[in-house]
């Protein structure tokens, strides 16, 4: 059974490419963008955890 991680990140409009890039080239992948308690975007992804 795959068993995932969790991440969650703040969003910065003007560079919102280069973030979810930077997360995407670490494994993780988008699962939702939501606007965060103070009015920012958050982003949530996930990626498979390595078995240890």
């Amino acid at each position: 059974m795959t068993t995932w991680e969790y991440l969650t990140t703040p969003l910065i409009v003007h560079n919102t490419t280069a973030i979810l890039n930077n997360w995407g080239s670490q494994g993780w992948e988008l699962v939702q963008v939501v606007q965060g308690p103070e009015g920012g975007l958050v982003a949530y992804l996930k990626r498979a955890k390595e078995d240890a």
